[in-house]
């Protein structure tokens, strides 16, 4: 026994680093017989077997390695499932065994949410049921992708999920929350998206568990679960996805361990063993040709009534083909030969299933196998979790009830008097900590040990000592026996508690623990409890983003599947492929922010791409800056910069022009008369939409207003506190002299002039025409375009001056300015004349999210015409998006591509931009381009300001351009 496992050890440890590859040039069909011929009876029964590599002893991961090795060797086995123990240590394994074996060995996991439902040192991700969650399919396959990705790094081939059981039981007690829900489309959705995921990536799929395990109250690991249902129940709920999945090309089905009387009524005959289940209702009846397993044989809901290969034998009766730990493999093998003696198997048919098993070897890479690289594996096996688990997080919390608008959002800073209550806790959380950053609140534990009388005591403390009570559930089981470990003295505290206080709840678990709140006046479903999910739904606390998941499952009356609170959008998730998008090409945006963000070109970014008026891909990155990890969501607010030129002057320049009230042909002084007297006043109102005025490009108005010397402020024009003659805010504790205004627009009118027709871009034209705006309006150009656009289209988000509607902390800060004002700059419009103008101008001033500019450059896409409201003519649109002068590449107040793209070594803005593209850039990282050839927007919005001291970094990687080119090579042709 010694011998053999030090022999054991070192052929491990030369396997690290294995160079043995397994090579073939043959077709598939000429490599499944060529292998075939070269099996013995046995082999070719031992091909149909599953083992299993490892289990737990004394919580402890246990590798059978001297009993699998001899299996390989002496029978030849077909297939190995791997469950406990680290990635390296799986993986030496896996090369050894495929190095000695004579026929490749077809890898398989259970891995439901990932390799780190099994592996050691690896995450986990979110489960089904949080999935279930989300509202976007697309994240699915994503999702799917990963956990491919993971599987081939591993060297595995198959991957034993998606779970496609609707689970319409409350107290199942082996599926629950491993299930997407109780919706059936929404189960086979997602299943299909996740489906796809692997198998598009080089994984094959299994359905499981055929015929439906989702409305069991017993554990087919411990017994035989009885579904007493109709055949045409069954039809129209449980067998629902396992039909369209199979339609759609599923590789595998697993077979359950049931009792279901109207498939057979067979007493006590699992429909892992029965004919009537795997032959004529998965067979014949939904058409399934590919590969099928059973669930583990081992398990008491087969092996109570069929023992060790007894059980072997009827699963091949019954028509599956791949036996899952079927334990005593000698034994099976010779019950299954016995079987054969008695015609109750024939060889024909055993063959065509060793084929088929073979064919799938050839097919997902076994034929032409290489080892697995120990180097950076367990690194490897973690990449992109965090992210998918955030971004899971934000799609998936669950707003179910807000009867108390005072209390949430409850935003940070808040003067009320927050007290946290963690229930389930023994000790800090990131959750409990953020309580205390955001709120400065007190917090209290109790935990589920905790009698009634502590709760009582507890409750005395809180009594009238505070005007808000957030209270979260902790650490409860993911099961529902015994109310899911939570404790009577804790569901009384709880229902004391929202009786008693304002409270928000929020339950980090399996959502069906909410039947224990759902008399709760604001209530939220989290989900899970790890660091990440604790963030996010702080944040929807805070109310930097709001919640997009509804309930998967019904928790109570009141909260029926699909509960949830959700903002209502004019535009529509869609999944890419819907567009002709291809996922997978649209996926690289990702890479080009990570390493954009990596190489600190930019701290954070949110990316959206939008087609035929639906969203296809809407993305955040990063953290505000790198010293400051507050997470960007799409929500989060940005400085859009020159932006503002085209989304709030232009957008009011053409309302004004269809209306008959702005002539582009007329002059400056004909609207502004305080400019006449200047050669400022003959300036044409489409010279300066096309930057054609001749006015300088820039002018530093604060350095005037700044002492030479140190930078400090001129104490004659600027206070720290405002007051009826220091009222511009020009940022925190720094106003400005509401007279120096005048100052300001002397300037411009004394600056020089040089000759019209020449393009110079220039933010003094679009100064020029905010203030024409507002003279023909007769209001702020602020109030024009919050009355005239951003109202009637529900854009909250959208305006100037956002710390008036805001906390700062929703707007990313945008830079730590050392010059003029000398503080971070958050909230606050970066562009120093647009602060001296009070955050309001024509050419800076505008704050807004990737998700309401995408609805204004809807609006331009749709010729003027959203949602049923007509803002503009379709003619109005097209004179100003067009190529205007033969000066330049300008519109009118739009940018466009250059006329040479195709002849300029670095287009603008991309190579693929068609001519009747418009948009515009702004100097802090955002661009807003819309193409009306493929009927396409694109928004990116950044702080590349915020950043490592090198701005310009941002520009010399084309981070905005790369983008772009993918979403183009993104369409399919």
């Amino acid at each position: 026994m010694k011998n053999h496992w030090f022999a054991f050890i070192i052929a491990l440890a030369l396997s690290g680093s294995v160079s043995a590859q397994k090579k073939t040039n043959l077709s598939a069909e000429k490599w499944v017989d060529s292998v075939f011929n070269t099996l013995s009876e046995n082999q070719k029964i031992a091909q149909l077997m599953v083992v299993r590599m490892s289990g737990l002893q004394n919580g402890r991961p246990v590798f059978f390695d001297k009993e699998v090795e001899e299996l390989v060797k002496k029978y030849n086995i077909g297939s190995i499932c791997l469950f406990q123990g680290g990635p390296i240590q799986h993986a030496q394994r896996v090369n050894h065994l495929q190095s000695i074996a004579r026929t490749p060995v077809l890898v398989t996991v259970d891995g439901e949410w990932g390799l780190g439902m099994r592996f050691d040192s690896v995450q986990s991700l979110p489960r089904q049921m949080m999935l279930g969650a989300m509202q976007n399919p697309g994240l699915m396959y994503e999702y799917g992708k990963l956990v491919a990705v993971q599987c081939r790094r591993a060297g595995i081939q198959v991957n034993y999920a998606p779970v496609v059981d609707v689970n319409n039981n409350p107290d199942n007690p082996v599926i629950n929350e491993r299930s997407f829900g109780e919706d059936k489309y929404k189960v086979t959705s997602f299943a299909l998206q996740y489906m796809k995921g692997m198998q598009e990536n080089g994984v094959m799929a299994s359905a499981k568990h055929f015929p439906g395990h989702g409305d069991v109250s017993v554990d087919s690991h411990h017994d035989l679960p009885v579904i007493n249902k109709s055949r045409t129940e069954l039809d129209s709920l449980e067998l629902y996805p396992f039909r369209e999945l199979i339609n759609a090309g599923i590789g595998s089905v697993m077979v359950a361990h049931l009792s279901v009387p109207a498939i057979d009524k067979t007493p006590n005959l699992p429909t892992t063993l029965s004919v009537n289940n795997v032959t004529h209702l998965l067979r014949e009846q939904l058409g399934f040709q590919g590969l099928t397993f059973t669930d583990a044989l081992e398990m008491q809901g087969v092996a109570k009534f069929f023992p060790k290969g007894e059980a072997s034998a009827r699963a091949l009766i019954a028509g599956n083909d791949m036996l899952c730990l079927p334990g005593d493999v000698p034994g099976s093998i010779a019950t299954i030969k016995k079987a054969i003696k008695k015609r109750q198997l024939n060889w024909k048919d055993l063959n065509l299933r060793v084929k088929k098993v073979l064919l799938a070897k050839y097919q997902y890479g076994l034929a032409n196998w290489s080892p697995v690289s120990i180097e950076n594996l367990t690194e490897d096996l973690n990449k992109g979790i965090s992210a998918l688990r955030r971004r899971v997080a934000e799609d998936a919390i669950t707003l179910l009830r807000n009867e108390n608008s005072a209390i949430f959002p409850l935003t940070a800073g808040t003067n009320r008097r927050v007290a946290f209550v963690g229930i389930g806790l023994k000790k800090d959380n990131l959750f409990s900590a953020r309580m205390r950053s955001d709120y400065d609140a007190h917090t209290y534990y109790f935990d589920y040990s905790k009698n009634r009388e502590k709760a009582d005591a507890l409750l005395q403390v809180l009594k009238n000592d505070y005007d808000v009570v957030v209270l979260s559930m902790h650490g409860y089981n993911r099961v529902p026996a015994r109310n899911f470990g939570i404790s009577e003295a804790a569901i009384y505290l709880t229902t004391q508690l929202q009786q008693q206080h304002q409270t928000v709840t929020v339950y980090f678990g399996n959502p069906y623990a909410m039947r224990n709140s759902c008399s709760g006046k604001v209530l939220i479903a989290a989900y899970d409890d790890d660091p990440i999910t604790q963030e996010t739904a702080a944040d929807i606390l805070n109310g930097k983003f709001s919640a997009k998941g509804k309930l998967p499952v019904t928790v109570c009356e009141g909260l029926p599947s699909g509960s949830g609170i959700v903002q209502q959008r004019l535009l529509p998730e869609s999944w890419p492929g819907n567009l002709d998008l291809d996922l997978n090409m649209l996926s690289q945006i990702d890479s080009i922010c990570e390493d954009a963000i990596a190489q600190k070109a930019i701290p954070g970014c949110v990316v959206l791409v939008a087609r035929d008026g639906k969203i296809a891909y809407e993305r955040s990155f990063g953290t505000y800056s790198y010293t400051d990890s507050t997470r960007v969501y799409c929500e989060t607010l940005y400085d859009m910069a020159s932006v503002t030129k085209v989304m709030a002057t232009t957008l009011s320049v053409m309302k004004l022009y269809e209306e008959g009230r702005l002539d582009i042909h007329k002059r400056i002084g004909d609207y502004l008369p305080w400019t006449k007297g200047s050669d400022k006043a003959g300036i044409m109102i489409k010279d300066l939409l096309m930057h054609e005025g001749g006015l300088k490009s820039f002018i530093p108005f604060y350095r005037e207003t700044i002492n030479p010397l140190d930078g400090s402020p001129n104490g004659s024009i600027y206070a720290f506190r405002p007051d009826s003659v220091f009222s511009v805010r020009v940022a925190e504790n720094l106003y400005m002299r509401a007279d120096w205004n005048d100052t300001l627009y002397a300037r411009i009118l004394q600056s020089e002039l040089g000759p019209r027709g020449k393009y110079i871009y220039s933010d003094n034209d679009f100064i020029f025409l905010g203030k024409i705006v507002e003279a023909i309006s007769g209001k702020s150009l602020d109030a024009y375009t919050r009355e005239s656009f951003y109202q009637p289209l529900q854009l909250n988000a959208t305006g100037f001056t956002p710390r008036t509607r805001f906390p700062a902390s929703y707007s990313a800060p945008t830079e730590e300015e050392t010059i003029f004002r000398k503080q971070l700059i958050q909230g606050d419009v970066h562009d120093p004349g647009a602060a001296m103008f009070g955050g309001v101008a024509g050419h800076a001033g505008l704050f807004s999210n990737a998700y309401e500019i995408a609805v204004l450059s809807q609006l331009l896409l749709n010729k003027g015409t959203i949602n049923g409201i007509q803002f503009f003519k379709p003619s109005t649109v097209n004179l100003f998006t067009a190529y205007n002068t033969k000066n330049s590449r300008r519109g009118l107040g739009f940018d466009k591509p250059e006329k040479d793209n195709h002849m300029r070594e670095e287009p603008y803005p991309s190579a693929s931009a068609s001519p009747e593209t418009y948009g515009h850039t702004g100097f802090t990282g955002t661009c807003v381009w819309i193409d009306p050839k493929y009927n396409l927007t694109y928004i990116f919005l950044s702080n590349r300001v915020n950043n490592n001291g090198d701005p310009n970094k941002f520009l010399r990687m084309s981070v905005r351009p790369k983008v772009q080119e993918v979403i183009y090579k993104a369409i399919k042709q």
